[in-house]
């Protein structure tokens, strides 16, 4: 897997460098927000690595310039910005993840991997079971010809179970792919989302798709 790296210090350069290619990535760098910006849209990375302060364009300005031109590629922000309303603003601009400087090496390493498992930007896939079609490349869904007009976390949700379909999927497993969060096993925000996304793909239909394993979690498989 490749990854791209946006940042203008270079022993930290330098370190994510090694570290990275000692874990088996392909590592590509750009020491200024301009650079980071013109390969971002002209080659394929799995994931990016963004600092924000960065000379010519910043962070914020890379990610935003991405986003509005449909890049889904994860972003993990590295940087010494480490305020509520700097994490906010990076996660509103449509990161993916947060890190502050400075950082343990096997931190990052855990959450660019955890990135990877559960990003669909990963992997551009036509998806299909029975008359539900999902596009995880341009984050549509659609089925029997009808879009169904879902938020991330619901598409992030319909995308992983339809990967799985046919295995049971743990609500342990959904908190991982869809918050990447370990949540308390007494809580029912998985059921809640499950019970909208439900609203959308099943209810309006006929035949169902998404099935409850009792006292285990989820199953989508025709019925």
């Amino acid at each position: 897997m490749r990854i791209l790296v946006v940042e203008d210090e270079d022993k930290t350069v330098a370190f994510l460098a090694k570290g990275l290619c000692e874990a088996g990535y392909d590592v590509e760098a750009a020491a200024d927000g301009e650079a980071g910006l013109r390969l971002a849209r002209n080659q394929r990375f799995d994931l990016l690595i963004i600092d924000i302060m960065l000379p010519k364009k910043d962070g914020w300005q890379v990610l935003a310039a991405l986003r509005r031109e449909g890049v889904r590629t994860p972003v993990l922000f590295l940087t010494a910005r480490d305020s509520v309303r700097d994490r906010v603003k990076g996660l509103e601009l449509g990161a993916d993840d947060y890190l502050v400087k400075p950082f343990a090496f096997p931190e990052l390493l855990a959450r660019l991997r955890s990135l990877l498992r559960r990003s669909p930007a990963q992997r551009d896939e036509h998806l299909r079971i029975e008359d539900l079609d999902v596009d995880t490349r341009h984050h549509r869904a659609v089925r029997a010809g009808m879009p169904l007009n879902l938020t991330p976390k619901e598409f992030r949700l319909l995308a992983h179970l339809v990967r799985s379909a046919g295995q049971v999927v743990s609500r342990a497993e959904i908190a991982e792919h869809v918050w990447d969060i370990d949540f308390k096993t007494d809580t029912n925000v998985v059921d809640v989302v499950v019970r909208r996304l439900r609203a959308k793909v099943d209810d309006p239909f006929e035949k169902k798709l998404v099935h409850t394993i009792r006292g285990i979690g989820y199953v989508l498989k025709a019925s």
